[in-house]
């Protein structure tokens, strides 16, 4: 009870504002939804803290040339419908852009701020959202979780050393964030030479995957790769080693973070990484002023992308405000004018959007769990080919 009682407190210090409060007049309005609570809030929560902590940075140190950030923000749940209707309500408060979360309600609001004129820089990194012909006013601050499916693809057949093609399975929960890198990964790995298995549906709040890894072990792949966050890769890894499979695994950059030794209790080993981002510690510039905002306590990876997420919205604030007013047409234009944008050094590269390719860059950290430590491999750097731009 104590416990239930405990979270609920910080869920309730963390949720900004519900319905029915409303934004200070003087201040540059931005709406906020994220995962607190819901299937996806073992990597929403610490994301959204990480976007909050480097607003209220900002806020404490004169904010947008003088003005305050006033972004509220909304626990969704990872409901779409509610995603929906809090959408409205930011609309009809004027926010000049929004910080979002998931796929699923990500990709249900692109008509809405196409229409509306409201820059939405998700957390969902679906290459569906790069193509600004499609979605001219999604953004996000990481590579595309296909680019980063390619890259783990391009790692493994860099370093396979089998007389045969290496067998690649897929799994992944039956949900929009799953789906969206399959196609494109599929038809790269079919042209670096993968033999290419089929596909395992386990889901986000799965508490046990022992059919689907049996398929796994039955089809002897060699390699699998994992599309959930957190909480249901702990769950594959731990029955995979529960059932003796020798598969080795590579994990979408929400599957596996410095959680994952407790929640895999050592299943995790040899299990790879595709990262979009350093890790809480590196050797970076960008890491000492964001350890000032953390207070020195230690996070984790999502809190880390939440964090310059945060940055690049912030740097396209400040160059709409030295424009003239503030609007979402101004801030989606400014956004298009990051080139080479610097988040010292806590992104795998250097942000870039055009007014005709919203990837921000094309650059996968490979990392491996050895002794419970996240071991970095390699960065992986891909093409920015047109074909790829929204798939």
């Amino acid at each position: 009870m104590k416990k239930t009682m405990k979270i609920a407190a910080m869920v309730a210090a963390m949720t900004m504002v519900l319905s029915g409060v409303a934004f200070s007049a003087d201040a540059i309005r931005v709406g906020h939804l994220a995962d607190l609570t819901g299937p996806t809030g073992d990597v929403g929560k610490p994301y959204a803290e990480g976007v909050q902590a480097y607003k209220t940075y900002i806020n404490e140190h004169g904010g947008i040339n003088g003005k305050q950030i006033e972004m509220q923000m909304f626990d969704y749940a990872y409901d779409k419908n509610k995603a929906v209707n809090q959408y409205k309500k930011f609309k009809e408060d004027k926010v000049v852009a929004i910080q979002g979360w998931g796929t699923g309600d990500t990709e249900a609001l692109t008509g809405f701020v196409t229409v509306d004129k409201i820059p939405y820089i998700s957390a969902s990194y679906s290459a569906h959202l790069t193509d600004p012909k499609k979605t001219p006013y999604n953004f996000f601050a990481c590579p595309d979780y296909t680019t980063m499916l390619r890259a783990g693809l391009k790692y493994i057949k860099d370093n396979w050393k089998g007389a045969k093609p290496p067998k690649v399975v897929f799994i992944y929960p039956n949900h929009p964030y799953g789906i969206a890198p399959i196609k494109g990964g599929k038809e790269y790995a079919k042209e670096l030479g993968f033999e290419i298995l089929g596909d395992e549906n386990v889901e986000l709040k799965a508490i046990e995957a022992n059919s689907q890894l049996l398929s796994v072990k039955n089809k002897e792949a060699d390699f699998a790769w994992v599309g959930g966050t957190t909480n249901s890769t702990a769950v594959i890894l731990k029955d995979a080693k529960k059932l003796g499979l020798k598969t080795k695994f590579f994990v979408n950059l929400w599957g596996m973070d410095e959680t994952t030794p407790k929640l895999a209790a050592g299943a995790e080993e040899g299990a790879m990484l595709m990262a979009g981002s350093v890790f809480y510690g590196a050797d970076v510039p960008g890491m000492k002023l964001l350890k000032e905002c953390c207070r020195n306590q230690p996070q984790v990876n999502s809190y880390i992308r939440g964090y310059f997420s945060m940055m690049v919205l912030v740097e396209a604030l400040k160059r709409a405000d030295k424009k003239g007013p503030i609007t979402g047409e101004s801030v989606k234009a400014a956004l298009e004018s990051l080139k080479d944008f610097d988040t010292g050094g806590l992104s795998t590269d250097k942000i870039t959007f055009t007014a005709t390719d919203h990837r921000a860059n094309m650059t996968t950290g490979i990392y491996e769990f050895q002794g419970g430590k996240l071991v970095f491999k390699q960065n992986i750097t891909l093409p920015r080919k047109a074909e790829w731009l929204g798939l």
